[in-house]
């Protein structure tokens, strides 16, 4: 089921949604770079939930667990503590920001962005400009904590936008729960109240756990979202 416009009009420009959609659609084309180097950039920048623990970049060691073998994705601690760290000036705090502005791929960008778009001009004209640009960078790190909470072991990036959007939608759920969503259901549009979509996403997350491949740090969009 994929949104595609919400029937909710907004009495102002949502400048800060506008300005999140460009910053992220810049940094993935104009910042982040090719696949080849893609594992490398989001070591150094994105927020890795044992690095947050532990207070500190992972290890050489950690790494070639995590990467050199078999895949170790909790591999936090392992080896000798004086092992070299290659990404040694990390802030590993400030990387809970800078990997909301990070994706893995294009579909995962313009997922998101859709969702933010579709949601976030409502909630920003509802809490104004500044309350709302800072409340979707709370929303943002709330996930991530929830994520780290989860998974405190784990040596794995985490990027995207998608915690902070589900911080959105769940504000848009408390406030516009009967708003009309036009939807796509497979090959059928249909349009339907924003509680039945967004509650459908939600016990979405749910299935994530059970699927081995699926890559998604599904605890942090459940932690970014009210709707519990």
């Amino acid at each position: 089921m994929l949104p595609l416009r919400d029937e909710n009009p907004t009495r102002r420009v949502p400048v800060v949604t506008v300005l999140l959609i460009l910053a992220n659609v810049a940094v993935y084309f104009l910042v982040q770079p090719s696949a080849d180097d893609v594992t490398t950039f989001s070591l150094e920048r994105a927020a890795i939930p044992c690095e947050v623990v532990e207070g500190r970049p992972l290890t050489l060691d950690e790494l070639r667990a995590t990467y050199g073998g078999p895949a170790d994705d909790t591999a936090c601690n392992v080896g000798s503590p004086e092992s070299p760290r290659p990404f040694a000036d990390k802030n590993v705090l400030l990387a809970v920001l800078t990997s909301m502005f990070l994706h893995g791929s294009l579909l995962h960008l313009g997922g998101n962005l859709l969702f933010l778009w579709i949601f976030g001009n409502n909630v920003e004209d509802r809490l104004g400009p500044v309350p709302y640009a800072l409340f979707y960078l709370a929303a943002g790190v709330v996930a991530t904590a929830a994520h780290i909470a989860v998974q405190p072991d784990s040596t794995v990036p985490v990027v995207g936008a998608s915690g902070a959007i589900a911080g959105v939608m769940g504000a848009y759920l408390v406030w516009y729960p009967n708003a009309p969503i036009l939807a796509l259901f497979v090959i059928f549009f249909r349009e339907v109240r924003a509680k039945w979509l967004l509650a459908f996403w939600v016990a979405l997350q749910f299935v994530e756990p059970f699927n081995p491949n699926s890559g998604v740090a599904w605890v942090a969009h459940v932690g970014g979202s009210p709707y519990r």
